[in-house]
């Protein structure tokens, strides 16, 4: 019988941290291009290890020679996500809890949204503006304008002012960026949404159906605030509400997660 080693207290703390570690990498990367590049690397892989078991020779001396300048590809490729997490490691948040927010930079971020929000209102400008929470929204990002710079009232006025180049579509935040303009959005096939809604708040409700995402809308027909969550919609919402129910929802995305079945219960003040 073979012998079996028995685990100690160490080896259990060892298993524990390098799967912390690992854990926390995968959210560096998650909702980022590098996931589809981790998918690539892992074909690879497995193509090795099938060349290698079933003794495809020419097949493995090119994996093996891609294995030999795959170090180097690798960092080249995750060079923004490994000098991201430097940068957090730095400043001590890489291993800080991701479901935590500073307070500050959420007041600062629905402010410049709300801010926003009220002056496209005053003049029925339409507009569609998505926060993206934990289901990444590369896909949707992806098909608008890239924009990638910080959040603020001035420049989503300018978005969305009519007959500008990025006016149509979604602009979606990523925590503290504006990602991308122009985004399209899937239109939701609920039969029973009100005929009255048109297609901008078919997209709002459409993207809160297959992802967790905050959507606000502003209608340029009559210039109403809309809040669109979990395939559902809240028309004419009121400032104050939506200020508080923003920061809510963004202020701990573990708490929102909590709260997904019970958050439709609150109505409109």
């Amino acid at each position: 019988m073979d012998f079996i080693p028995a685990i100690s207290i160490k080896d259990i703390i060892d298993i524990v941290i390098v799967s912390y570690v690992i854990y926390k990498l995968i959210l560096l990367v998650r909702g980022t291009r590098a996931i589809q590049l981790l998918k690539g690397i892992f074909v690879v892989v497995v193509t090795w290890a099938l060349s290698t078991w079933f003794k495809l020779n020419t097949l493995q001396w090119m994996m093996n020679q891609m294995f030999t300048f795959g170090v180097l590809a690798v960092i080249i490729i995750f060079q923004p996500e490994l000098r991201r997490a430097l940068e957090q490691l730095g400043r001590g948040t890489l291993f800080s809890r991701s479901a935590t927010e500073d307070d500050q930079e959420i007041n600062r971020r629905v402010g410049e949204v709300l801010k926003s929000v009220n002056y496209l209102a005053r003049r029925k400008i339409g507009a569609l503006i998505v926060f993206e929470r934990e289901t990444g929204l590369n896909d949707y990002i992806e098909s608008g304008i890239s924009i990638e710079s910080h959040i603020s009232s001035e420049l989503l006025i300018n978005i969305f002012i009519p007959n500008t180049p990025l006016h149509d579509g979604a602009v979606l935040l990523r925590n503290n960026q504006l990602m991308a303009a122009g985004c399209y959005l899937p239109l939701s096939e609920n039969p029973f949404i009100s005929k009255e809604l048109g297609t901008r708040h078919r997209a709002a409700i459409g993207m809160s159906e297959v992802s967790d995402a905050i959507c606000v809308i502003v209608s340029e027909e009559t210039g109403q605030v809309s809040l669109a969550m979990n395939g559902h919609v809240i028309r004419d919402i009121k400032e104050e509400t939506l200020l508080s129910k923003l920061f809510e929802e963004l202020k701990s995305k573990t708490k929102a997660k909590e709260k997904k079945n019970s958050i439709w219960k609150w109505r409109k003040r």
